[in-house]
């Protein structure tokens, strides 16, 4: 039987815990399930029996539980809703990451593809226009944080002008002068990198399509597997793992 009606929001925290307890240990069973949720054993069976029903997982009593094909692709979906959402919450409003992952957890289940898209489009906006930027943002909150209840003087405005046009130019000359194209494949773990192009065609491109990402889009590089240098990066909110020879053809811009 397929999933047809929308999980509850219930469900879905059963289905996000899944992935996770899998994405660990490769198979959930139902006693990671009850700690990670902090619920009782009589509860998970029922959730379990209901999700099996749906088509969503593979299940059975005292056995190993994972995740059907659609199963998978529900959960991937309500696990970018929950990064997407804490990510804003942390990099864009400075909440602390305690409090973002409790509004995510409770904001996921309820939000619009259009306007997670929308979120994370303008997170990606003031990361990279040359107008806002990362330093644009930690100077608005350092604002709010001394309790100002207007905007600094008119002179801090023209200085903050000319420190971005500034910076721009030292961008552009650092870019220009460089040897050469950077690719992903040259970042390592924490880096954090903008999109300009793909090299060529082939899967690579049509993987990224798939996900949304296109010139502008941020990259972070979550792991790079040695020896053979297979990258783990997250990017619209995926978490997608690159060949070799895939990161050698994605040009970038670093951050930061």
């Amino acid at each position: 039987m397929s999933c047809s009606a929308p999980l509850s929001a219930s469900m879905e925290d059963y289905l996000e815990a899944i992935y996770h307890i899998v994405a660990e240990k490769q198979a959930a069973r139902a006693k990671d399930i009850a700690q990670r949720l902090k619920v009782n054993n009589s509860s998970v069976t029922g959730a379990l029996r209901a999700l099996s029903e749906k088509g969503l997982i593979n299940y059975a009593p005292y056995d190993v539980i994972t995740l059907t094909f659609e199963g998978k692709q529900l959960a991937e979906e309500i696990v970018r809703k929950h990064e997407a959402l804490k990510d804003f919450f942390t990099t864009i409003l400075h909440i602390s990451e305690e409090e973002a992952e409790k509004a995510a957890c409770g904001m996921e289940h309820t939000v619009s593809p259009n306007i997670l898209d929308r979120l994370m489009r303008f997170t990606e906006f003031l990361e990279i226009c040359p107008r806002g930027g990362v330093s644009w943002i930690d100077n608005f909150w350092e604002n709010v944080e001394k309790g100002c209840d207007r905007m600094e003087p008119y002179e801090d405005c023209q200085r903050c002008i000319q420190d971005c046009l500034a910076e721009f130019d030292a961008r552009k000359a650092q870019i220009d002068a460089s040897e050469g194209e950077t690719v992903l494949r040259d970042l390592t773990r924490g880096q954090r990198c903008k999109l300009l192009k793909i090299r060529g065609r082939g899967d690579v491109n049509r993987k990224l399509k798939a996900i949304g990402a296109a010139r502008g889009s941020i990259f972070e590089v979550e792991n790079v597997n040695s020896p053979d240098r297979v990258m783990d990066v997250k990017v619209k909110g995926y978490h997608i793992s690159l060949r070799q020879d895939e990161t050698a053809k994605i040009v970038v811009e670093p951050l930061g």
